[in-house]
């Protein structure tokens, strides 16, 4: 075999492995896309995901300066050249894109483009996006394309596993949806046991100190003491629920701040002294930065409503290229052996889930009357 192919093969392994590290579908866009320009040195790459309405429902650029990208516009529709592509479902390796019939212009701050190769990716028959190049880094004769047959083969190579990593990336947020959606159910039940609990008490409490007020004044001054008691506690709850219920922050204020924002909020609404520390920690792939946050807040939940811990400590390091997170809790504990019952109690199966589904690992060191540690580390990118 020629040291061509060999090096063309090895390209197409590191492109796929790289695909592999991703679960997020923007993600996995964004790999392929730069995978491909790299894979067949192309100036420009993208990939577009239609939607059901003549338009794209994402496009990812590889190339292209973000001052560029938001100069261009908004997204392109489906027409001329990619319209092809993802109707008719062939390959359009062509020496001048700006010269074929179904070219239809690009926006003045559009990068000039001259060869082309685009091709769909498919899954089954379901054509699921188009992926292109253009402007291949070669010299090449007037009117001929730089792109080769042995680049259509090596591009048609990664567009079938890209479609298989985009159906996976696609499952992996529809089950996690599932997740989310499973959680708030929960949540919901937790809030509305919690808080009528809470609600029912306060208007029994209410109605006493009502028939006592003329009677037993000095009792009626007990009970009404006792009704803002538990109105205090009644917000605490509603405080704790919003926090859990509210989407994190994740893309716009990155892991640490949206951890440190939450763990202010929990201080402020439990008698609990809530602390948190962040050390040198990168950003990491988004799943697991969404699985830390999680595995975060199952842990504080148990350690602020059923351990009676006085101090809760979460820390944050780097370690290596990924993180490792720890909540650390002077509470009751537990007894590690019995596994199963403190899993249904304390959620330690779903954090496991959680943890394990982005290649991490998870260690719980607990003891009655000791306090919990809960330690979480993932890999990063």
């Amino acid at each position: 075999m020629s040291q061509g192919p060999r090096s063309g093969l090895a390209a197409v392994s590191a492109a796929l492995l790289a695909m592999s590290r991703h679960l997020e579908v923007r993600d996995v866009l964004k790999t392929i896309v730069a995978s491909a320009r790299e894979l067949l040195d192309a100036q420009y790459a993208a990939l577009g995901v239609p939607d059901d309405h003549g338009g794209f429902a994402q496009f990812v650029v590889d190339g292209v300066s973000d001052e560029q990208w938001k100069a261009i516009g908004p997204l392109p529709r489906q027409h001329g050249i990619l319209a092809a592509m993802l109707q008719e479902a062939e390959v359009e390796r062509l020496a001048d894109v700006r010269k074929d019939p179904r070219f239809e212009g690009w926006p003045s701050a559009h990068p000039d483009m001259s060869d082309f190769l685009g091709l769909p990716i498919r899954d089954g028959e379901e054509v699921i996006g188009a992926l292109f190049l253009a402007n291949k880094n070669c010299p090449k004769p007037e009117g001929s394309c730089g792109f080769t047959a042995e680049d259509e083969d090596l591009l048609s190579i990664l567009a079938q596993h890209a479609a298989i990593a985009l159906t996976n990336a696609r499952l992996y947020e529809r089950s996690r949806e599932l997740t989310i959606a499973e959680e708030r159910s929960r949540l919901a039940h937790e809030l509305h046991d919690a808080v009528s609990q809470k609600l029912f008490s306060l208007r029994l409490t209410a109605q006493a100190a009502a028939a006592l007020i003329d009677r037993d004044p000095s009792r009626a001054k007990g009970e009404l003491h006792q009704v803002a008691a538990l109105a205090a506690e009644a917000a605490d709850e509603l405080r704790a629920a919003v926090v859990e219920l509210r989407p994190a922050a994740l893309d716009e204020d990155g892991l640490v701040a949206t951890l440190r924002t939450q763990i202010q909020v929990l201080d402020r609404a439990h008698s609990a002294r809530v602390t948190f520390a962040g050390h040198g920690v990168k950003a990491l792939p988004a799943a697991q930065e969404e699985a830390v946050l999680r595995v975060a807040q199952e842990a504080l939940h148990n350690a602020l409503r059923h351990s009676g811990a006085e101090h809760v400590d979460v820390t944050l390091d780097r370690r290596g290229s990924g993180a490792v997170l720890r909540v650390t809790d002077n509470g009751s504990g537990f007894d590690p052996k019995a596994i199963r019952r403190a899993g249904r109690h304390l959620g330690l199966v779903s954090m496991r889930d959680r943890t394990s589904g982005v290649g991490g690992t998870l260690t719980v060191e607990s003891a009655p009357g000791k306090g919990t540690t809960i330690e979480m580390e993932v890999p990063g990118g």
